[in-house]
C-alpha cells in the first residue's frame, strides 16, 4: 500500500483477507493512495511484474492516462474508486445547483438589503446530466422529490434507470436546448476534454445553469467566462476548474452568479471510510477470485 498506508486502509485490507507488507517478489496487489505520481507507480510496476491488480484512489483516473496507454494488454487488472464517492459528490452538485438558482453567489456578496424577485425553483424543471456513472445515478435519486424531467447523456447507447430519457453524446447539443440545469459528471478523457464549449453553452436556453463536479477540463473555461459575462448563462456552480487550483484574480471568482468551491465535494472525512470500503471489497474479491468493483476500461480511459 503506497505511497501512504492510512491505518483505516490497512485495517480494511486485513479484515478482507489480505496481508499488507512491504513490496517484494510475493506482492500480488497494490493499493495506490496518491492521485498522482504516475511515474513512480510505473517504476514500481516495472520492478514488480508479479503485481496483477492495482487499486487507484479516485473515481477520476485521467492523471494516469499515459500509463494506461503503455500498460494496455499487459494482463493487469486496474480498479478505481468510481462510484465509491458518488453520494457526497451528488449531494454537493445539488447544493451548487440550488444555490445558483436562488442567486446565492450574488446575495452573499451584497452589503445592503437588495429586495428583488430574482431566483428560481428547481421543481418541475428540465435537467440534463452529462455522464452516467455513479454520481449520475445518485443525483437522479436526489432529484426525484423535485419532479424534474431528466435527460442523461452518455457514450453508450443504453438507458439509465431513473432517467426520463437517455441519449448518446452525439445528441448533446439537441438536448441542451431545453435544459434549465446542466450537471457535468462525466469522466475526463481525450474525447471529452472541452465537451462543453462555446457552441454547447450557446445551445442552452437563456438563464440556464451549469454545474460541474467532475473535472474542470470538461468545460471550456474561456467560453464559460464569456457566457457568464454576457448574462445569457444564468449562472454556474463549479467544484472543479481549469486551471486548478483557480488562481486569485481569475474572472470566474467575480463572474456574475458564479459559485466556486475548491474541489471539496468529497472531503477526507467523507472519502477515507468510503475508500476503505472499496479496498475491503476488492481485496476480498482479489483473494477469492471474484469480480473487482470499479474496473477501469483502459481503452475508454475510465
Amino acid at each position: 500500500m503506497l505511497p501512504d498506508a492510512d491505518p483505516a486502509f490497512v485495517a480494511a485490507a486485513s479484515v478482507a483477507g489480505g496481508r499488507v507488507e512491504p513490496l517484494s517478489g510475493s506482492t500480488r496487489g497494490l493499493v495506490w493512495t496518491s492521485s498522482a505520481d504516475a511515474d513512480r507507480l510505473e517504476a514500481i510496476l516495472a520492478e514488480h511484474p508479479a503485481i496483477s491488480w492495482v487499486q487507484l484512489p479516485w473515481a477520476g483516473v485521467d492523471a494516469f492516462a499515459d500509463l494506461f496507454e503503455r500498460h494496455r494488454g499487459d494482463g493487469r487488472a486496474w480498479t478505481s474508486a468510481k462510484g465509491a464517492y458518488a453520494q457526497p459528490v451528488a449531494e454537493h452538485a445539488l447544493a451548487l445547483a440550488l444555490a445558483v438558482l436562488r442567486e446565492f453567489p450574488r446575495r452573499v456578496r451584497a452589503s445592503g438589503w437588495e429586495a428583488d424577485e430574482r431566483g428560481r425553483t428547481l421543481y418541475g424543471g428540465d435537467v440534463v446530466i452529462v455522464g452516467a456513472g455513479g454520481i449520475a445515478v445518485e443525483l437522479l435519486r436526489l432529484l426525484e422529490p423535485f419532479r424534474v424531467r431528466t435527460t442523461v447523456v452518455r457514450r453508450a447507447d443504453a438507458a439509465v434507470p431513473g432517467a426520463t430519457r437517455t441519449v448518446t453524446t452525439d445528441r448533446l447539443a439537441d438536448v441542451l436546448g431545453t435544459a434549465e440545469v446542466v450537471f457535468v459528471v462525466a469522466a475526463l478523457t481525450r474525447e471529452t476534454r472541452g465537451l462543453i464549449g462555446a457552441a454547447e453553452l450557446a445551445a442552452m436556453p437563456a438563464g440556464a445553469v451549469l454545474v460541474n463536479v467532475a473535472r474542470g477540463g470538461l468545460v471550456d473555461g474561456d467560453a464559460l467566462v464569456a457566457a457568464l459575462d454576457s448574462g445569457r448563462l444564468g449562472g454556474a456552480g463549479l467544484d472543479v476548474t481549469d486551471p486548478e487550483p483557480l488562481p486569485a484574480g481569475h474572472p470566474l471568482w467575480t463572474a456574475p452568479n458564479c459559485l466556486v468551491t475548491p474541489h471539496v465535494a468529497d472531503t477526507d472525512a467523507m472519502t477515507v471510510p468510503l475508500f476503505a470500503r472499496r479496498i475491503a471489497a476488492n481485496v476480498a474479491a482479489f483473494v477469492d477470485g471474484g469480480t473487482l468493483d470499479g474496473r477501469v476500461d483502459l481503452d475508454a480511459g475510465y
